[in-house]
Parts: structure tokens; C-alpha cells; sequence
């Protein structure tokens, strides 16, 4: 993975924009990584990975709190409680 510095990222913009179209780019500020560029399409698969995943875990939380009994009603009392 290439690495810039936060300084050439900002003066050679046009060649970092370059660089992030073929691999994710580090952006690195007082030695420490601040940020990563990536190419809008890797961003887009990314964005539908964990939309994915996310989707999937609350299907089989709801999976599981329905097996063990969990009514829409319980459920409704469990957020209602303050205590």
C-alpha cells in the first residue's frame, strides 16, 4: 500500500487520485496514519459488505430472539423499561 505524507498528498493530488484508482492509499500526518484513500468502486463494494453483513446479523438476532420466545410485545416492555 502506497503512503503519503498529508503535505504530498496536497501537492501532488492529481498522482495520489492516480494512485488510489489502483490500490487504497495511506495518508499519514506526524507519523501516524490519518486517513486512506480508496477508489469509489472498492468504497461502493465496501459500503455493500457491511450493509450486507449488517442486513444478515439483524435477520439472525431477530432469528434467535424469536426461537427463544421474544414476542413483539416483550420486546416492546423490554425497551419501555426505564429501570
Amino acid at each position: 500500500m502506497q503512503t503519503y505524507t498529508a503535505n504530498e498528498a496536497k501537492t501532488r493530488f492529481g498522482q495520489f487520485i492516480d494512485h488510489a484508482q489502483r490500490e487504497p492509499v495511506r495518508v499519514v500526518r506526524h507519523d501516524r496514519v490519518v486517513g486512506v484513500m480508496v477508489s469509489a468502486q472498492d468504497f461502493e463494494a465496501m459500503r455493500a459488505f457491511y450493509a450486507d453483513r449488517l442486513s444478515r446479523n439483524l435477520q439472525d438476532t431477530a432469528r434467535a430472539a424469536e426461537a427463544n420466545g421474544l414476542t413483539e410485545a416483550g420486546l416492546e416492555a423490554l425497551l419501555a423499561d426505564e429501570s
